[in-house]
């Protein structure tokens, strides 16, 4: 069967390149061999936020009293929680699988392996069918990153041991919760399983956490964890995992923490093993596929797009590269742009970023400016938070008068940052900027308060 468009990989830059693709007429043929959605829909960004949110309201209940609401005996009840997230995956996954149906998508449930190249196309099997296609977009994805310490692979095989994967559908909640990865999927399983009863360790290599996010508002996000009574151990190199916990060095000293459950989220790597890559001869560097701003490979007529070119493992990155690769694949000449791409960590509160850190800059020797305002610069957010610490940071080019970069840290910051998102991508000029008008009362306007304590030249 032939095919204009082939996808191999059905997560969200699969399934939005095969709807992208039918939507403007090209037959289009979708291959996913787990579940629809891909990672992000079924073990990652849609099952953490509904748990999360349960756990948000679960803290809501307990720590009324500051706004003069009283709750009585107030309990968690992880199983139906744990229910609950299936459902919105379960609902989710069949508007997916709607959408494609709609798009008139070919879907082919199964394992699709790459077996070469003819006059007609690329061509791959699935499920015993040879299908091929004028154009091939890869989105095959990434997976947890499996370390080689002592005790890990025994730890997984036996269930001791977690990845994203299986925590997500854990079913008790472990009194002593050991997370080896202070990133984004590690903080907000901390998040979630410090709200609904664990004792949460995070051991973390570097000197913060959070990764590349603002110092300053990653250590906001630990001092707040730290009195909610996550423990967090930082500089601190994982020496092996065994049944009496995971044991880690720092300052010299060897530690071992006692845990009933360990999770690993230290990083995921590209999935470009297993589906006869090597028979079309894509280049790679450090095991990701490499690509051009227009998506293609060093094949032509071969796309990736989403984790499997390692540029930036998001969700909605996926999305918008999907968009370039279907773009060009229809002769519309579109190219990907990374400079303003939001990121959020889905704590409580929320970690919302994009663009240039003071570190970042400084490192590319930009010159910039920054201002910091306390998050109590918005009436809203002194409202509705009562004691919050939370705090905006904006960065601006001195030369350009063009922002740069902001972060910040706020309940609320995931629906936030698009608007400073959406600044940094059209480069508008400060003066330009203070011109926009934000709703009031309003904790977005607090951007817009950060924008009036830099001078216009």
């Amino acid at each position: 069967m032939n095919y204009d468009v082939i996808v191999l990989g059905g997560g969200p830059g699969g399934y939005l390149a095969a709807e992208r693709a039918g939507h403007a007429g090209l037959s289009t043929l979708l291959i996913e061999k787990r579940a629809l959605g891909g990672v992000c829909l079924n073990e990652g960004c849609i099952p953490s936020k509904a748990l999360l949110y349960s756990a948000k309201l679960y803290d809501y209940a307990r720590h009324g009293d500051a706004y003069g609401v009283t709750c009585g005996a107030v309990t968690y009840d992880h199983a139906k929680a744990v229910a609950r997230k299936d459902k919105v995956v379960k609902t989710l996954v069949g508007g997916i699988r709607a959408q494609m149906k709609a798009n008139h998508v070919t879907v082919a449930e199964g394992e699709g392996v790459i077996t070469g190249r003819t006059a007609d196309g690329i061509t791959l099997t699935a499920n015993g069918e040879t299908y091929t296609g004028k154009h091939l977009i890869l989105a095959t994805g990434s997976l947890p990153v499996l370390p080689p310490i002592p005790g890990v692979r025994e730890g997984y095989e036996a269930g001791f041991v977690l990845t994203n994967r299986e925590i997500l559908s854990l079913d008790h909640v472990p009194g002593e919760l050991v997370i080896v990865g202070g990133g984004v999927i590690g903080l907000e399983m901390a998040s979630y399983f410090n709200s609904v009863g664990s004792h949460v360790t995070v051991v973390e290599m570097l000197n913060k956490i959070a990764g590349p996010t603002d110092r300053d508002i990653s250590a906001i996000l630990q001092k707040n964890y730290e009195k909610k009574g996550v423990t967090f151990c930082l500089s601190a190199k994982v020496t092996g995992i065994g049944t009496d916990g995971v044991t880690y060095e720092a300052d010299g000293k060897a530690h071992t923490i006692p845990a009933d459950k360990v999770l690993l989220s230290i990083g995921r790597r590209p999935v470009t093993e297993g589906y006869g890559l090597e028979t079309l001869g894509v280049h790679t560097e450090r095991g990701a596929i490499v690509t051009g701003r227009d998506m293609q490979t060093s094949i032509p007529g071969v796309y990736a797009v989403g984790d499997v070119n390692g540029k930036s493992m998001l969700a909605h990155t996926a999305y918008r590269e999907a968009e370039v690769a279907v773009n060009n694949i229809l002769g519309k000449r579109d190219v990907m742009r990374y400079s303003a791409i939001p990121s959020v960590i889905y704590t409580n509160p929320e970690v919302g970023s994009v663009g240039e850190t003071e570190e970042t800059a400084a490192a590319k020797g930009l010159a910039f400016e920054t201002v910091t305002l306390p998050m109590q610069y918005s009436g809203r957010y002194v409202a509705e938070n009562e004691g919050g610490d939370g705090i905006l940071k904006v960065l601006l080019d001195k030369k350009t008068r063009r922002l740069l970069g902001c972060h910040m840290i706020c309940p609320t910051a995931s629906e936030i940052i698009v608007s400073a998102s959406i600044m940094v991508e059209t480069q508008m000029r400060l003066s330009d900027l203070k011109e926009l008008i934000f709703p009031h009362p309003t904790a977005c306007e607090i951007i817009r308060e950060g924008l009036f304590q830099l001078p216009d030249c």
